[in-house]
């Protein structure tokens, strides 16, 4: 499919994996998308800025691509920023079209349905988008794609006027007539409100006198101020709703001194600096400045946007979702006309022309709309079967080398994996890329000059060419997807965990108990493969007595709403690690789990990943382990005491390694080397001659007992 990108200060068409019908969300053929002005040209000017300008304008982006860089390597920081820099970014957020998919989970909609949707996130300038429930809505009789797709826009005016909240007589000013200001004129105008709109160009202003403003007021030329306060009787305006944006601070300064006593000033649209508020213009008229997010309350909150939790009708009326409707079904009374604001239709294929002719051409169209071709409504079944590969090389077949095909494009696999598997390639070859945004998909693809790219990961596992199906999406899939490849007969490597619950784990078993010359199955446990965990592990097997182990891991806080909290959170998705660990020293079953955990007082920390952990393994060993979250990022994460036979062995943070009463290879490096690189090494080996890197046992053993331990 078609689909438009932002690419170092240009917005390109370019062909990408078409999206797959997923749970909780709706697949659409678009028809019409609208372009946004303000927004999307920020994002397009922006992108053109060299490297040293965005550090300055992000010094906490530069700072997380230090920690990156000192915790992963420099490699892996430079990995990441270039695949981002060179995928490009999709923009968009408003679009209509018709219904040709519908995941499991939906009631709302079904195949066939004409719908609006919206989300920067989803809703994109794209031939095919998959977007969650809650920001879709079903076009009512009578009104155009066209119009429809303007519903993003049409919903932000409104909760801008929801939040002015102005009642039947009452002024308001509307400070910028872009499409956002008429859009919230004519809204205005039909809730009995007296409008007066400021602006700088003619041409805006005599629309927005058309639509219904009283007064119109070219700032350029007069002062704004004076005429509103003059029009208002020497009162000033009940509200004024900011819509305009500009790099200047003065319009800002212009509605605060043009409001009335305990009037409102609501900031839709951008305006200067917000920290340059003077608060004389302010204070002796006691004003409220508030602010309107985006379409409305469930505004980037994804229980709301993208697991469809709907909030009570009774306690939040307007929903970006209602606001959306409501919208909707203005423009379909005649009670709006956005049908007039749209001065220019551009295909797909010439995107680069629409937005060029947004940022350079005189006078600039009011509103661009994008087109994606007629639509067949005889052929839903065709398009839902569309197709989701895009070849990239057309290198040969490596047959001496493992054929790799990678699910799951993030962070992680990009940038530690994928440069591990370039320096290893008299070993293995990339083949394939899936990942759920087919651009993400195709830009890693490029990037490693790999075969294809594709959203659907069936096509991989249906290739014969596939040797190895490397898995590194979210944790709640990585049972599925290995079962599933398995099954098809490909050898899997999975980061961890392996599974997220008791039943996804024993769906697994059944297959290896049933299984005749199955597949091999590895989990990626690397602190076992490090230089240092091996170092270790030459003193401990020629123990006379049990460990003794004491690991602490400084886990580091995450937002209690973050993903990593869910299936099982980070005692399953991370302490996985260090239990491997303990069993791979202590090369024993686990007999007994004995586990406390913190109880904060406040709900900013959780229990559930500040656990003290106790293991009992059947030779005598005890392995005691400490995951926190609560502790200071400016410690080490990780530190390990392995004591047996009068010797103590002391790993820290997998920078250096001291033995006390016994020499031992005294290893530093200058980042935490944790064994990634080595545990491709083991892999490979392992497939050459049959002997699993970790037996089938110890991976079932240590995600058991994650569940134990987490309680799930």
């Amino acid at each position: 499919m078609k689909q438009a990108l932002i690419k170092k200060g240009q917005v390109y068409a370019e062909e990408v994996p078409a999206p797959e019908v997923e749970e909780g969300y709706v697949l659409i053929k678009v028809v019409n998308s609208c372009v946004s002005v303000g927004t999307e040209l920020s994002g397009v000017t922006s992108s053109g800025e060299s490297l040293i300008k965005k550090a300055l304008k992000h010094p906490e982006k530069v700072k997380k691509v230090i920690e990156i860089a000192k915790t992963e390597g420099i490699l892996s920081a430079y990995q990441k920023i270039r695949g981002k820099l060179e995928s490009g970014s999709p923009t968009g957020y408003s679009v209509s079209g018709v219904v040709i998919g519908v995941g499991k989970g939906i009631k709302k909609f079904k195949v066939g349905d004409k719908v609006t949707a919206a989300g920067a996130q989803c809703a994109h300038h794209a031939e095919y988008v998959s977007v969650p429930e809650n920001l879709v809505v079903k076009i009512p009789e009578g009104l155009s794609f066209e119009e429809a797709s303007t519903v993003t826009l049409g919903a932000i005016a409104l909760q801008g006027v929801r939040r002015i909240d102005l009642r039947l007589g009452e002024f308001c000013v509307v400070m910028g007539t872009g499409l956002l200001g008429l859009l919230a004129l004519q809204m205005l105008k039909a809730s009995g409100i007296r409008v007066i709109a400021v602006d700088i160009d003619e041409r805006r202003l005599a629309i927005a006198k058309k639509f219904g403003a009283e007064l119109i007021i070219n700032s350029s030329k007069e002062d704004p101020v004076k005429v509103v306060i003059n029009y208002t009787g020497g009162y000033g305006a009940d509200g004024v709703l900011f819509t305009a944006a500009t790099p200047s601070s003065e319009p800002l300064s212009q509605a605060f001194n043009m409001t009335r006593k305990k009037g409102k000033v609501v900031l839709v649209g951008v305006a200067g600096n917000p920290m340059s508020i003077k608060r004389e213009d302010m204070y002796s008229k006691e004003l409220d400045f508030l602010i309107s997010t985006s379409y409305g309350p469930g505004r980037y909150d994804k229980y709301y946007e993208e697991k469809g939790c709907d909030y009570p009708y009774a306690y939040v009326r307007w929903t970006e979702n209602r606001n959306m409707q409501e919208y909707l079904r203005l423009l379909s009374i005649g009670a709006m006309d956005v049908k007039s604001l749209i001065e220019k239709v551009y295909p797909i294929e010439k995107v680069t022309e629409a937005f060029e002719a947004l940022m350079v051409s005189s006078p600039k169209p009011l509103m661009v709309i994008l087109s994606y071709g007629e639509l067949d409504e005889n052929k839903l079944r065709e398009y839902l079967s569309h197709e989701r590969r895009i070849y990239i090389s057309k290198k040969f077949i490596k047959k001496d080398r493992i054929n790799i095909a990678l699910i799951g494009a993030g962070g992680f696999a990009t940038g530690m994996h994928l440069p591990i598997l370039s320096k290893l390639k008299d070993k293995y070859n990339l083949y394939a890329v899936v990942n759920r945004t087919g651009h993400k998909a195709k830009a890693i693809a490029q990037q490693f000059e790999v075969v294809y790219a594709t959203t659907n990961y069936k096509e991989i596992l249906e290739d014969e060419n596939v040797d190895l199906v490397l898995i590194c999406t979210r944790h709640d899939s990585h049972a599925f997807l290995t079962l599933e490849a398995l099954k098809a007969g490909k050898h899997v490597f999975v980061e961890k965990p392996l599974a997220t619950n008791e039943e996804e784990l024993k769906a697994i078993e059944e297959f290896f108990q049933n299984a005749q010359n199955p597949p091999l199955l590895f989990v990626g446990f690397n602190r076992r493969f490090s230089k240092y965990a091996q170092e270790i592990k030459k003193y401990t097997s020629q123990r006379i007595n049990p460990l003794f182990i004491r690991y602490r891991m400084n886990a580091g806080y995450i937002p209690l709403d973050h993903w990593v909290h869910e299936n099982g959170g980070r005692i399953v998705g991370e302490a996985c690690h260090i239990i491997d660990l303990m069993t791979f020293f202590t090369e024993g079953r686990i007999i007994s789990v004995c586990v406390e955990e913190l109880t904060p007082k406040t709900d900013y920390y959780s229990s559930s990943d500040n656990k003290s952990i106790i293991l009992k393994y059947e030779d005598g060993s005890v392995a005691h382990i400490d995951y926190f979250a609560v502790g200071s990022k400016g410690y080490p994460k990780e530190h390990m005491e392995v004591h047996f036979d009068g010797k103590t062995i002391v790993l820290d943070d997998y920078k250096s390694l001291k033995g006390y009463g016994v020499k031992v290879k005294e290893i530093k490096t200058p980042k935490s080397d944790k064994g990634w690189l080595e545990e491709w090494e083991a892999l490979y080996s392992a497939l050459k001659d049959g002997k699993w890197p970790i037996e089938f046992w110890d991976m079932v053993q240590t995600t058991r007992v994650s569940f134990l331990i987490a309680g799930v």
